[in-house]
């Protein structure tokens, strides 16, 4: 195959990863491997800017509100858990963060201890102060996943509906 051929269809990290011949490592080697591994993390850890370290601690933040949109729904897990954590990763007092997206401190700590619902302004002002690291979608999802659970789960407000329902369809299985 040719390498225009190759390109088209793998990335230049695919054709590396191809050609890598994995090699067998002692264990003595391997320890050694991760010590030298780990220096050079911290090395490299070192060297990095505060806004740098802020920026990285976003994106894991992005990578695991992704992981628990895909997972089931967990109450301690909530919006204003990722909001919380997101606050104390950038460093900001919820009087600070307000004011940075023009909301009330008061309306910010409801929705830190999930007192309210975030509206879709709030959402949209999370993504543009992320710099659109945590896209609106996933504050969104992240909100409707409690009111998708509540849905779910909540007989209680079925049975307090039900009387309000004059006529309900018949079905043969």
């Amino acid at each position: 195959m040719s390498l225009k051929k190759l390109l088209k269809e793998y990335t230049l990290e695919e054709i590396a990863e191809s050609l890598m011949i994995p090699a067998k490592l002692t264990v003595k080697q391997q320890e050694q491997a991760n010590r030298d591994l780990a220096t050079a993390r911290k090395k490299s850890q070192a060297a990095l800017t505060e806004e740098q370290k802020i920026e990285l601690d976003v994106l894991q933040l992005r990578f695991q509100l992704e992981d628990y949109l895909k997972d089931s729904y967990n109450p301690a897990l909530n919006f204003g858990h990722f909001l919380e954590r997101y606050l104390t990763i950038i460093h900001k007092k919820k009087k600070e963060f307000a004011q940075e997206i023009q909301i009330h401190e008061t309306l910010l700590s409801h929705l830190v201890n999930n007192r309210r619902e975030p509206n879709d302004s709030i959402i949209i002002r999370l993504e543009i102060h992320s710099n659109k690291i945590i896209p609106a979608i996933y504050w969104y999802k992240l909100a409707e996943k409690a009111k998708e659970h509540q849905i779910r789960t909540d007989n209680s407000l079925r049975d307090k509906e039900r009387p309000y329902v004059t006529h309900i369809l018949q079905m043969t299985a």
